[in-house]
Formats: C-alpha cells, sequence, structure tokens
C-alpha cells in the first residue's frame, strides 16, 4: 500500500486490531441473522511525511451509509462545544449577517444551529441521509454529498464561497485526504479561514487511546503531518489550539496559501517543536504500541471474569464506535456485557456490530441495577458519571478501560 498523501510505499506498522465490521454498522433484529462483513483493522505508519492511516479495504460508500447512526447532539458537553465555537469565530472574525460559514461533515446540525441563532447564514454539507434530514428539521440548508475539489467548485459556481469553513471530527474520516484539503482552499473566500478539529495523535500513542482506531477513520494526525499536507494542497497553517474533547484533540486554522491574510501565531512552532522532541517524526515513537493495546484488552477481560464469577453485573454505557473497537478486539459478547445503554433513539433496539451485544434505553439501568457501568466513550466519562449517579444508590461502581482499567 502506498501512503494516501505523498505516495511513499508504507512498511512500517503501528497496530493490528485484527478484523471487526465498520463501527456504526449496528445491526437489527432482521439483519442480526444475516452474516456481517468483516475488514482488517490494521493501521500504518509512513515514515516520509508522518501520516498515520489504516490500510486500505473499506470504502466510503460502505462506511458512511443513509442510515448511518451517529447523531451529535446526543452529547451534551458536545453541544456546549460546539456553541462555544460559533461565539469564539464570531468574535475573532468579525462575523455577521453579510458573512457565509460552511460546515462540512454537518451532521445534525449541532453546530450550524447557533450559526443560525446568531443571524449568520450558513450551509452543511453532510453525505449521510440520516443525520441530513435531521439538521433539515432544524431549519439548516444542507448539501448531501462528499466533500472535495468537484463539490467546492459546484459551490462556487452557486455564489456560496464562505468566510468561515468548520470541520470538526471529519479530516480522519476521509480517503482521499488531498482531494478533500484542496477542497477548501477552492471554496474559502481569499481572506477566508477554514478550522478543522481532529485527535491529536500524541495522545493516542502516549494515553494509549487505541480505541479511537476505526474503520472510518481512514488517518491519525500530528500538525507535523497535517501542515505538511495542507501546503502541498493550497492552504497554510497560521494557528493551533489544543483541546480536551474526544481525549485530547486540536483545533487547526488555515487560509489560503495564495491570499492568506492571517499572522503566523508562535502557537504553531511551539506544538511542531513539542511533536519533535516527543519523536513523532522517528521509528521509535511508534514502537511498542501493539504492546499497550493488548494490556488494555487482557485487562478488560480479566475484570469481566472476576467479575462474572463473584456474581456481579457488568453492562455498557454509550454505543460509540471507540466502544466497538475495544469491545470486537477484546472478544467480549453479550455474555460478559448483556446490553449497552445509549440514548440514541435511532441505536436503542439495535445491536453492536460484531459482537452483537443489545442497545437499550437507559430505563434498562435503573430496572436491573448492574453492580458495574462500562463507560465505553471514556472522554465524556464526568457527563456519563454526573448523568447515571443514580447508581452508588444501590452500590453501583464505574468503569474505563482506556488507556488503563480504573474502577470508581
Amino acid at each position: 500500500m502506498k501512503c494516501r498523501h505523498c505516495h511513499s510505499e508504507l512498511t512500517m506498522p503501528l497496530v493490528d486490531l485484527g478484523s471487526a465490521p465498520p463501527s456504526n454498522a449496528y445491526l437489527t433484529q432482521q439483519t442480526l441473522h444475516a452474516p456481517e462483513k468483516y475488514f482488517p483493522l490494521r493501521v500504518l505508519v509512513c515514515t516520509q511525511c508522518w501520516l498515520v492511516q489504516t490500510e486500505d479495504y473499506a470504502g466510503a460508500n460502505e462506511l458512511f451509509s443513509t442510515d448511518y447512526a451517529y447523531f451529535s447532539s446526543f452529547s451534551s458537553t458536545w453541544l456546549k462545544h460546539a456553541e462555544q465555537y460559533i461565539a469564539d469565530m464570531t468574535q475573532r472574525f468579525a462575523l455577521d449577517a453579510k458573512s457565509h460559514i460552511v460546515e462540512v461533515a454537518a451532521n445534525d446540525g449541532y453546530l450550524l444551529q447557533y450559526a443560525k441563532a446568531g443571524g449568520i447564514p450558513c450551509l452543511g454539507v453532510e453525505p449521510t441521509t440520516s443525520t441530513a434530514v435531521a439538521a433539515r428539521a432544524k431549519g439548516i440548508e444542507i448539501v448531501e454529498a462528499f466533500f472535495g475539489v468537484k463539490l467546492a467548485q459546484q459551490l462556487i459556481g452557486q455564489g456560496k464561497q464562505a468566510d468561515l469553513t468548520a470541520a470538526n471530527n471529519v479530516l480522519a474520516h476521509v480517503p482521499d485526504i488531498n482531494d478533500f484539503v484542496s477542497g477548501f482552499s477552492i471554496l474559502l473566500k481569499p481572506a477566508g479561514v477554514a478550522t478543522f478539529e481532529f485527535p491529536h495523535l500524541l495522545n493516542l500513542i502516549e494515553q494509549n487511546q487505541f480505541d479511537t482506531i476505526y474503520h472510518e477513520h481512514y488517518s491519525y494526525l500530528s500538525l507535523t503531518a497535517v501542515k505538511t499536507i495542507f501546503l502541498a494542497n493550497g492552504l497554510t497553517v497560521f494557528d493551533v489550539e489544543e483541546l480536551s474533547t474526544h481525549g485530547g484533540s486540536l483545533r487547526v486554522y488555515a487560509q489560503r496559501k495564495d491570499s492568506g491574510v492571517r499572522e503566523l501565531s508562535s502557537r504553531v512552532a511551539k506544538l511542531l517543536k513539542r511533536e519533535t522532541v516527543a519523536g513523532m517524526n522517528t521509528k521509535t515513537f511508534y514502537a511498542g504500541f501493539q504492546t499497550k493495546a493488548n494490556k488494555v484488552k487482557n485487562d478488560l477481560w480479566i475484570f469481566l471474569i472476576e467479575a462474572q464469577r463473584a456474581g456481579k453485573t457488568v453492562v455498557g454505557y454509550g454505543a460509540a464506535a471507540k466502544g466497538n473497537t475495544l469491545l470486537n478486539y477484546a472478544g467480549v459478547r453479550a455474555d460478559m456485557l448483556p446490553y449497552v445503554v445509549d440514548r440514541n433513539p435511532a441505536k436503542q433496539d439495535k445491536f453492536l456490530p460484531g459482537c452483537r451485544i443489545p442497545i437499550v434505553d437507559e430505563g434498562q439501568i435503573k430496572r436491573s441495577k448492574p453492580d458495574f457501568v462500562l463507560i465505553l466513550p471514556w472522554n465524556l466519562r464526568a457527563e456519563v458519571s454526573d448523568q447515571l449517579d443514580y447508581i452508588r444508590v444501590w452500590g453501583g461502581q464505574f468503569v474505563t478501560a482506556v488507556p488503563s482499567l480504573e474502577v470508581k
């Protein structure tokens, strides 16, 4: 396989998580009786541009279906993040009723609803029908398509250039990263700004966040790699912020290479230096990650077996993609984890892909009173612990498996 950005031959492995179905391919009562399509989940490191990437197996059309079940608005933490983003960008870049915001991967309108409420004209690009319908119900204009150079050119032809583009947690999801990034350099007005948020590869490696690896994530990104990719595709990075979201993310600010007017922030050089000091442009930095992932898998299994032998009940919370990676890699099935709770009605009464564990509503926890709740989206532990604090009444405890097993 060749690198998705620089086309160098890929020879260095990061981790092999076996095989699994796409993490958002939830099963229904009907499809539960049919075979599932599994893809190898192997990640490689490009030692030329340092883009970390999944091996080529599944196409985007197989991963992002019309009934895609991830809806951003079911996390109150994420909604607050989106609202603050619009407030911050409006102030920093003096956006108003004459401006135009385009969000790529607009999902269910979780972010653009705040732009609309603020009187700023906006447009969402979202390829999955299920979430696009939810966004339109909020009164948001949605173009239902995958983003790239071709779509950017079409939007320009319709007079829809952007003062600001937002791309939250989507840069990692695109198979053709060069075409995707080039689209932003076309869509932006001469002095426009593009922002991208994505989990920071530095945290993924150092904090053993291997469960954020799944088929829908084609790339795992450092600022070092992003700066190189952007420059090759018409954008320059002028600022970067470190965020707490998704276990530690970056918000990268970029502008057109040919016409950008923003001054370069010192934060860019500082973070690039930190990545260099950590060794992110060396093979040594990526060695040993497989061993760390295996330890998480083994520790979870030991906990589940010991709980079962002690007559204790363990259930899951959050039918998230990262949870599917963990459970499938660990080989956990419904005999060890009888159900997983999720607030999203689109997931309830379905089954997790691969492990086929039932997804139920929160009422099941109150009825069955489990001894332990395994929080699969560990990045939302504080939010979930507050929401389910009532399990303390019967002595229930919360468990997370990543970056290491923790029970409290």
